[in-house]
């Protein structure tokens, strides 16, 4: 009886379950914010694709002279995650529009989730 008494009192490994219990839940927190820097950052690449696919096809005429060659260089532009970045030029609105679109997907501990991103740039 003395012996599990003692077994039940001892805290020697305290320290070490402890660590194991946090050590879950923190690192899920670092891929949260991994993923999150991710999504940002291609948003972040498709606006900078969008407004350089505008940009060119308003300006440079030798290059994107067409619909189709500006849709093909905002998807060149394009360097972030794949995300499957797709480009739509039209000659309507405020001037020569490029809008990109795409979804980012990330498999979290309870599920996968996908967020859908677009981004619209207008160059008169």
């Amino acid at each position: 009886m003395k012996r599990v008494l003692r077994f039940w009192c001892d805290e020697f490994g305290g320290g070490a379950a402890e660590f194991a219990i946090v050590l879950i839940p923190f690192v899920a927190l670092i891929f949260a914010i991994i993923h999150l820097c991710l999504l940002f950052y291609a948003n972040q690449s498709l606006q900078f694709a969008a407004q350089a696919g505008a940009r060119c096809y308003a300006v440079d005429s030798v290059n994107c002279g067409s619909i189709g060659a500006s849709q093909i260089y905002a998807g060149g532009r394009y360097g972030g995650p794949n995300i499957g970045a797709s480009f739509v030029a039209t000659a309507t609105g405020c001037g020569h529009t490029v809008t990109g679109t795409g979804s980012y997907s990330f498999n979290a501990v309870v599920g996968r989730f996908t967020v859908p991103l677009s981004a619209t740039a207008c160059f008169p």
